[in-house]
């Protein structure tokens, strides 16, 4: 029987059904719609599986059209745009039951040595130290279970929040937090496969940033919460089932929208990626 962490890694491996056409299995997380994250993370493979291998992803960009069904397959379209000695980029449109949910660019590059510099990792503990955010919620049964149906049922992403906020109980807090998060053991060291999987986890718990300020959950009946679209810049090869730190903010929110930025570091402080996100955040 695979592990939570294996049978997440495996909705990558994409069925190609005709040339540049790609479909994927979908997971019922038993959210309202079909998490953004798994459109982002196959939409990352299915352009790679065009590209040389020679060039690896180091940006995504992607809108989210409409609500996608977590009960059936996402089909993955790939138009090749560019193919040069050093970038090559791709464009991508998703879409189930002949309705496009999700559109996006990728742009691929060559490994290759530059100027380098980053910001320093946020001073937070390690973290062994930190409990997880299921055990935070201890004694919050319904809470408990709602929170785990969205990494898998048995706790395919690990979260281990650094400052921690009680979703049932939100308060007015400035907008920025920071979390670290794996996934659990994952065979392949495939760097394809972890950008993928970094794509995906990116989605996680970024927009709700945005709500901070303003004492709101999105777990209330009474706000709309979604994703409208997302970028990510990958800066290296990493390895998602090893700890990641997430230190997100939120430089404005307004007219229904607010928008999250992220920047992920190793455990050893070295920057792998950043991530920007823009969603919807209306009270009913």
């Amino acid at each position: 029987m695979s592990t939570p962490a294996e049978s997440l890694a495996a909705i990558f491996a994409l069925e190609e059904v005709e040339a540049n056409v790609f479909r994927g299995e979908s997971q019922d997380l038993r959210l309202p719609q079909l998490f953004g994250g798994q459109v982002l993370g196959q939409a990352a493979m299915a352009m790679t599986r065009t590209v040389l291998a020679d060039k690896k992803l180091h940006s995504l960009h992607g809108y989210f059209v409409r609500p996608g069904r977590a009960n059936a397959p996402v089909m993955y379209e790939v138009e090749t745009i560019q193919d040069g000695r050093s970038f090559s980029r791709r464009r991508l449109t998703a879409w189930q039951d002949s309705k496009v949910i999700f559109v996006g660019d990728g742009s691929f590059h060559i490994v290759e040595e530059g100027m380098h510099h980053q910001h320093a990792a946020p001073m937070v503990p390690p973290p062994e130290s930190l409990p997880t955010e299921l055990e935070l919620l201890d004694g919050k049964r319904e809470l408990i279970a709602e929170i785990r149906s969205r990494y898998e049922v048995a706790e395919a992403i690990e979260i281990r929040p650094v400052e921690p906020i009680d979703p049932s109980n939100p308060i007015k807090h400035a907008p920025n937090k920071s979390f670290w998060f794996r996934c659990g053991s994952i065979e392949t060291r495939d760097s394809d496969v972890h950008r993928s999987l970094l794509a995906y986890a990116s989605d996680t718990a970024l927009l709700i940033t945005s709500l901070l300020p303003h004492g709101v959950s999105d777990m209330q009946d009474d706000m709309r919460v979604a994703s409208l679209d997302h970028a990510i810049w990958f800066h290296s090869d990493c390895y998602v089932d090893d700890w990641l730190l997430y230190s997100t903010d939120s430089p404005w929110s307004g007219a229904g929208r607010g928008l999250a930025r992220g920047l992920l570091f190793d455990r050893h402080g070295k920057l792998v990626a950043s991530v920007a996100q823009e969603g919807l955040i209306r009270r009913l």
